[in-house]
C-alpha cells in the first residue's frame, strides 16, 4: 500500500510538473507597439456615413433583384463624397451593382492588396421599428454615435476604407503596392453575383494578391473572461455554411386515429436525435495558433488549461465553439388540427468546422437520422475556405498596424463562425484575413443584424485610421 501511495504521490508530482513547465514556456506572442502619429479626421465623416446608410441597400433573399434605385443612388453619393477616389483611381461595376476600384501602384514587382466590404444590408423586422432609438434609414447623428442599418455590417467599412483613400489623395500619395477595393452587393445572402464575380473577374485577369482583408475580425471588448484590455480578433478563416431540409412523407390519417409513427413525430426525433448526437469538437487549425497567442494573456490557472491542451483539449474547444454546429432554423407541417400531415420539413443549419465538407455533414446527418427521412441540401452553401498563415509578412504587417495605434490591445487569429465575401478570394490572394477594428462588447453584439445597430463616433474614426495606416505599412 505504501508503495502504492508512493507511486500516486510521485505521478501527481510529475504532472503538476508538466503543467507547470507547459505554462511557464507558454510566452508572450505580442510584437512590441512603436508611436505613431495619427492623422487628423475631420468630423465632416460622419455626415457621409449617415448619408450612406439612407440609401436601403437590402438584400432580402437570393432570388430578389437589387433595387436598382437604391443601389445606383448610392454609387452617385460615392461619387459625389469621394471625388479624388473616382478622379484617380479606376472604377468597374461587376454585373452592375458591385465595385472594384484600382489604385494603381508605382511598383508592378509588388504583389497587390485587396480591401474589401459589402454595400448591402439585411432587412428590418417591421414589428421592431419603435424599439430603434431612431428610424434605421435614418442615418441620424446623436452626440456620441450614427445610428442605422449598415453601420456595423459593413457600410461602415466601406466609407471608412473610402474616406482613408480619399486622404491620401489629397496628401499626393501614390502606393508602390496596387490596391483594390472591392465591395459586392449581395453578401448578406452569400455573395455569388457579387463578390464571387469580382473574384472571378480578377482571376480571369492573372491577379495574385499577397493579402485580402474583409470583415468578421473586430476589437472584443469584456467577451475574452480574464483580460480587461480590448482583444483584437483576426480571423484566419471561417466556418462553411450549409442547410439541409429533412423531409417526412408518411399516408397522414385522423388525429383520432393515429398511427404508431406520426410524420411530425418523426421529424421532431429526427431533430432531436441531431442535435443529441452533433459532430466531434476538434483542434484544428487556426484554433491551436488562437490559444498560443491568447494563452499567455491570461491568468495563471486558465493559462495553465491553454497551455496543456491534451489535458483540457474538451474544456477549451466548447468554450471557442470548435465544431460544426447544428441549428434548426425552420419547420413546417401540418394544415389542420385533427389532421395528421402527409409531409412534414424542418431546415437545419450547420456552420461547417475546416477539415469538414458539406458531403461529410450530410452523410452525418443521414447516419443519425431514420431511413423515413429524406434529407437534401438547400439554398446557399459553401465549404470552409482555406485558412491563412499567421506566420506571413501581410499578418505581420496587420498585427503591427494594430498594435501601433492600440497598444492596449491584445492581438489574437481565430476562426469566424459566420460566412464573408473574402472567402471567394482565397484563389487569387496568397492570404485571406478578416478584421477591421469595430468594437463589440455583449451589448453591441446584438445590434448586429438586430435592433438598433450603431456606431461610436469615435470607433468611425478608429476604422478610418486603421484604414489610412495599414495602406500606408503595405507599402
Amino acid at each position: 500500500m505504501k508503495k502504492l501511495l508512493l507511486s500516486i504521490g510521485f505521478l501527481i508530482l510529475a504532472l503538476v510538473a508538466i503543467l507547470l513547465i507547459n505554462t511557464l514556456r507558454l510566452t508572450s506572442k505580442q510584437v512590441p507597439s512603436e508611436p505613431v502619429e495619427k492623422v487628423a479626421i475631420s468630423d465632416d465623416v460622419f455626415l457621409h456615413l449617415s448619408k450612406a446608410i439612407q440609401f436601403k441597400t437590402i438584400s432580402f433573399s437570393e432570388e430578389a433583384i437589387p433595387d436598382s434605385a437604391e443601389f445606383l443612388g448610392f454609387h452617385r453619393f460615392l461619387e459625389a463624397t469621394f471625388p479624388l477616389v473616382h478622379s484617380k483611381l479606376s472604377l468597374e461595376k461587376i454585373n452592375s451593382y458591385s465595385l472594384l476600384y484600382k489604385w494603381q501602384g508605382s511598383d508592378t514587382s509588388l504583389k497587390p492588396i485587396i480591401l474589401m466590404s459589402h454595400q448591402d444590408v439585411v432587412p428590418v423586422d417591421e414589428p421592431t421599428l419603435q424599439q430603434w432609438e431612431a428610424g434605421p434609414f435614418e442615418g441620424k447623428i446623436t452626440d456620441t454615435h450614427i445610428i442605422g442599418r449598415g453601420t456595423l455590417d459593413d457600410k461602415g467599412t466601406l466609407m471608412g476604407v473610402l474616406e482613408a483613400v480619399e486622404k491620401l489623395l489629397s496628401e499626393n500619395y501614390v502606393p508602390a503596392r496596387t490596391i483594390y477595393i472591392a465591395s459586392g452587393h449581395d453578401e448578406e445572402v452569400g455573395g455569388p453575383k457579387g463578390a464571387g464575380l469580382i473574384a472571378a473577374h480578377l482571376k480571369k485577369q492573372g491577379v495574385q494578391a499577397a493579402m485580402t482583408l474583409d470583415e468578421g475580425g473586430f476589437f472584443a471588448e469584456g467577451l475574452v473572461p480574464g483580460l480587461s484590455g480590448p482583444v483584437a480578433m483576426i480571423n484566419l478563416g471561417e466556418k462553411g455554411f450549409a442547410s439541409f431540409r429533412l423531409i417526412v412523407r408518411t399516408n397522414g390519417g385522423h388525429s383520432s386515429a393515429p398511427p404508431k409513427e406520426n410524420t411530425i413525430g418523426i421529424l421532431a426525433k429526427a431533430i432531436v436525435d441531431l442535435e443529441n448526437n452533433q459532430l466531434p469538437y476538434k483542434l484544428v487549425p487556426p484554433i491551436d495558433a488562437q490559444l498560443e497567442y491568447l494563452g499567455p494573456e491570461l491568468p495563471f490557472l486558465p493559462r495553465i488549461a491553454f497551455a496543456n491542451p491534451w489535458l483540457f483539449k474538451s474544456q477549451l474547444l466548447e468554450g471557442l465553439n470548435a465544431h460544426t454546429t447544428t441549428a434548426p432554423t425552420i419547420i413546417d407541417g401540418g394544415v389542420k388540427n385533427n389532421v395528421i400531415p402527409t409531409v412534414a420539413e424542418a431546415t437545419i443549419n450547420f456552420r461547417i468546422l475546416p477539415g469538414e465538407t458539406i458531403e461529410s455533414v450530410q452523410a452525418h446527418i443521414e447516419s443519425i437520422v431514420s431511413d423515413k427521412v429524406t434529407v437534401e441540401p438547400v439554398g446557399f452553401l459553401t465549404n470552409p475556405p482555406a485558412v491563412s498563415r499567421v506566420d506571413s509578412e501581410p499578418y505581420r504587417i496587420l498585427e503591427k498596424t494594430i498594435r501601433n495605434l492600440h497598444p492596449e490591445t491584445t492581438v489574437v487569429p481565430g476562426l469566424l463562425g459566420g460566412a464573408t465575401d473574402s472567402r471567394y478570394f482565397t484563389e487569387i490572394s496568397d492570404e485571406v484575413y478578416r478584421f477591421y477594428p469595430i468594437r463589440i462588447d455583449p451589448k453591441s453584439m446584438e445590434r448586429f443584424h438586430g435592433i438598433d445597430e450603431k456606431i461610436s463616433k469615435e470607433n468611425y474614426k478608429e476604422i478610418i485610421q486603421f484604414s489610412y495606416h495599414l495602406i500606408k505599412n503595405f507599402q
